[in-house]
């Protein structure tokens, strides 16, 4: 008996062991989001006002995308979108954002599976640090959303100024000009801290989101005011996480994640540039949600990759997850569909298994208003800065008219037709699959428009 038992507990422990192989075997993943940041405002993408060599550098080693576009054009179902891989309404979103136009009491349902989730129960640690946004009551908090550690802001930082570590306040008011600062010594510690063991680290500055407030050390270095001299930190501040990961020998083992939540906010237009494109952040125009979007893995990412292939922030989960050996079960009960797609293919460059096709756009209210499908963008509703939308459907060619100002829709009656029956499906089998959002019962209802072209 004595025996079996030794020879159990033996297997139990060689089980164990294999555990913890795979577990040392997987990347880390640092997935860094910055707030409000223009299509154009890195040096990388054309920005001939901020020099960001940290990030140019970052492009260089890896992969660059040119077709990507964020959850959605404001920073709560932009959220919402990345944790989840699903399109903000199948989430509960009705429009707005958490504190405008979404109580506070409100916000992503704790029945939503998150990244945060997928990844802590693969054995990870996990950390979010900067920016929530997703609902203030405390049963809607990181800590319920599969984050072990936390140090946060619950808003925007115009919205509050209370800073906490988990369900502890350690500043109020926070000192705006040192959040970057701040966000930064806290991401290097959690990866001094799980230098052992994998983790993922969630960390969604608030940089450059209004009120751009420079940093003492960075004050009018750039050429661009506050606003530049922000996005001049936050660029610097990216250099010493990377630092960090050569000090802990990490680098080869970590992938690293940049993106922008949406486009510029329209009070920041005199200086941020989401160019060649037009809109800003709540437009469905293409300024308003395609951004920036770099990722790097040394010596499996390829270097020097470009893509211009439709790529979207609910592609994120599947294929980090993918790319960490994390296998995605089916949904369960209660918990959205995943709308994103594994993209790893891409990342390494075979671009023919490229599986977006299409896309689907909504504005800052919930209102679907435009798909893309390859280079072509068709417009279901009406838009104020496109002439004629008020009359029929706009269709626009991305690859020769990228500020949206040429309706080719009368050239091509049967490309509209095609894409029209194509948003109704996918728009029609969101609406009949949602969850609501977290909280009490919302009342704000989804638009009655789905598009002010689709029957």
């Amino acid at each position: 008996m004595k025996k079996v038992t030794a020879i159990t507990s033996l297997i139990g422990l060689l089980a164990l062991a294999v555990s913890l192989v795979a577990n040392a075997n997987q990347p880390n993943v640092i997935l860094i989001m910055a707030d409000d940041l223009g299509y154009k405002d890195l040096s990388c993408y054309g920005s001939e006002k901020q020099k960001t060599p940290v990030l140019d550098k970052l492009a260089k080693e890896g992969i660059r995308l040119t077709s990507f576009y964020a959850g959605a054009t404001v920073c709560t179902p932009s959220r919402m979108a990345l944790l989840t891989g699903a399109y903000p309404p199948r989430v509960g979103w009705r429009g707005g954002v958490v504190g405008y136009g979404i109580k506070t009491l409100n916000g992503l349902a704790p029945a939503a599976l998150t990244m945060g989730e997928v990844f802590k129960e693969a054995g990870y640690q996990t950390a979010l640090i900067g920016k929530w946004h997703l609902g203030d009551s405390p049963e809607l908090q990181p800590m319920k959303q599969g984050f072990d550690t936390a140090f946060y802001i619950k808003k925007s930082n115009n919205q509050t100024k209370k800073l906490w570590r988990g369900t502890e306040l350690v500043a109020d008011p926070f000192n705006n000009s040192r959040l970057t600062e701040n966000f930064t010594g806290e991401a290097i510690k959690f990866i001094e801290a799980n230098q052992e063991k994998p983790f993922f680290l969630y960390l969604p500055y608030t940089a450059p989101h209004f009120p751009a407030q420079s940093h003492p050390d960075w004050k009018g270095k750039s050429a661009n005011g506050a606003y530049g001299d922000v996005v001049e930190e936050l660029d610097g501040r990216i250099g010493e996480i990377l630092d960090a990961l050569k000090d802990t020998k990490l680098e080869k083992k970590t992938i690293v994640v940049f993106l922008s939540d949406n486009g510029p906010e329209p009070g920041q237009k005199n200086w941020a540039n989401a160019g060649p494109y037009r809109g800003l952040k709540w437009s469905s125009l293409e300024g308003g949600t395609r951004v920036p979007f770099i990722a790097r893995w040394p010596g499996v990412i390829p270097a020097g990759q470009e893509s211009d292939k439709i790529a979207t922030a609910i592609d994120l989960l599947p294929t980090l997850a993918h790319a960490c050996g994390i296998e995605m079960k089916e949904a369960s009960t209660g918990s959205p569909k995943v709308d994103g797609l594994n993209l790893w293919n891409t990342f390494l460059g075979n671009e023919k298994r490229h599986p977006r096709t299409n896309l689907l756009y909504w504005q800052g209210w919930a209102v679907p208003q435009a798909i893309r499908v390859g280079d072509w963008k068709l417009y279901l509703d009406k838009v104020k800065e496109i002439p004629g939308s008020n009359k029929g459907p706009v269709l626009i060619d991305l690859s020769s008219d990228p500020a949206e100002k040429t309706n080719l829709g009368d050239q091509h009656p049967d490309k509209v037709k095609e894409m029209k029956e194509l948003a109704e499906k996918l728009l029609a089998e969101i609406e009949g699959n949602m969850i609501p959002l977290g909280g009490p019962p919302n009342p704000r209802k989804l638009p009655k428009k789905r598009g002010q072209w689709l029957k």
